[in-house]
């Protein structure tokens, strides 16, 4: 009988053998606790037929307006293309920019892109670009932030409580179930859908060609092959994706993102995320404005979920990732998992600190009456969207197998020492 397929983590490089596991059990890493792999319950089709409902529901939620709001017999249906629309106009290049790709052009790839891998496992004749796909696949999903939007339209909604007359409409509810349901296809991800095709011998199995201990495991598949002694990269044997034994420069990377992360973050907190234009004047409204605003119109829950997305979340994600790349000294395997479970919560709440810049889009779609009540993207949500991308490639630039290697490299040298 064969071995079982090796498997690699990702955050500690510990080897383990992928073995059977109950139906909702998830595999974790003995080492630092990281999740390796788990058993759904929901079969290749039910997670196709998912794939067909999340597409329609996403048609239903860029097709229907998400709110019809009325102000002094005049009535506006906002709607998210139509928010994305106002922003180009107003010259927030950078903004409507960042919203169409993280709210529609990513999210609608990960649903094709996961239909169309899952077809071909399915159908057990793997197209030449599978490959390709599933790269893509990992990209599209770590950047599709449709639950994101889904909060900021139930905030903006508060926000215009006090302003106007409004009434939710079908998009919102659309946009609702499809944030429930991308949450749950991310659960198919593009290693697992690798797994799949190994189960069912479509690919190379992982590990069944090592003819040294010197090995690595690929970052955009997970084959477990052998790495040249002298060298630090190779291509995979699988997938040919190229992919390094360790990031390169990972540190210095990580540092030059969060630096710039860091400066913009004062320019995304003084100056204006929107300006709102009326007859009587104007006024402007900064991150931390619009959290005592919340509080004011008595939305303390609201103003609490802005505060620590918006302020909160970005800053620690700054502070988190400056101290772990600052304090490198091994001090323990324990410290080292802590170290390394901080590192995945940096991951896992990065793209939620783009909810004010979300909220500041769809404001402009439902306060869209001339002569009344205009609001306007500021430069402050450009800079603060900017924070946010910098902050989530300093978090994936950072490499949280080095701190592991240096208690790996004290054991040996403990063990030839002895």
């Amino acid at each position: 009988m064969a071995n079982p397929p090796l498997v690699i983590c990702p955050h500690c490089a510990r080897l383990h053998e992928r073995t059977p596991i109950a139906p909702g059990a998830i595999a974790s890493c003995v080492q630092c606790g990281y999740e390796l792999y788990r058993h759904s319950r929901v079969s290749l089709e039910g997670w196709l037929a998912l794939c067909w409902t999340s597409l329609f529901v996403f048609m239903l939620a860029n097709l229907f307006p998400v709110a019809h709001i009325s102000l002094s017999g005049k009535t506006v249906e906002a709607s998210f293309p139509h928010a994305l629309y106002l922003t180009w106009l107003s010259g927030d290049y950078a903004v409507a920019l960042m919203a169409g790709l993280f709210v529609f052009a990513f999210p609608l790839g990960q649903i094709l892109f996961l239909m169309w891998a899952i077809q071909a496992v399915r159908k057990r004749r793997l197209p030449w670009d599978f490959r390709f796909g599933l790269r893509m696949l990992e990209v599209l999903s770590h950047w599709s932030m449709i639950p994101v939007l889904f909060l900021a339209m139930l905030v903006s909604m508060v926000k215009m409580a006090d302003l106007a007359r409004l009434a939710p409409a079908t998009g919102l509810w659309a946009f609702g179930v499809l944030a429930f349901m991308l949450t749950a296809l991310s659960r198919v991800s593009a290693h697992r859908l690798w797994h799949d095709a190994e189960d069912e011998g479509l690919v190379a199995r992982s590990g069944a060609a090592l003819a040294t201990n010197h090995i690595a495991g690929c970052t955009a598949c997970g084959y477990v092959q052998d790495m040249p002694r002298n060298e630090s990269g190779k291509t995979c044997d699988r997938c040919s994706a190229y992919f390094h034994l360790r990031k390169p420069k990972s540190n210095s990377r990580a540092w030059a993102f969060l630096a710039a992360a860091a400066i913009l973050y004062f320019p995304a907190n003084l100056y204006p995320v929107m300006t709102m234009r009326m007859p009587i004047g104007t006024e402007s409204h900064t991150i931390l404005g619009g959290v005592i605003e919340l509080w004011q119109l008595g939305s303390w829950d609201l103003a609490l979920i802005v505060f620590i997305a918006s302020v909160v979340v970005p800053l620690t994600k700054i502070l988190v990732l400056a101290a772990l790349m600052t304090v490198r000294h091994w001090r323990g395997p324990l410290m080292q998992r802590q170290r390394t479970r901080l590192y995945e919560i940096v991951e896992l709440v990065g793209q939620w600190s783009m909810l004010d810049v979300f909220v500041v889009i769809f404001l402009s779609s439902m306060a869209d009456f001339p002569g009344l009540v205009q609001i306007i993207p500021g430069l402050g949500a450009a800079s603060f969207g900017l924070v946010v991308i910098l902050t989530m490639f300093a978090a994936m630039s950072y490499d949280p197998r080095l701190g592991w290697d240096q208690g790996n490299r004290l054991e040996k040298s403990i063990q030839h020492g002895g």
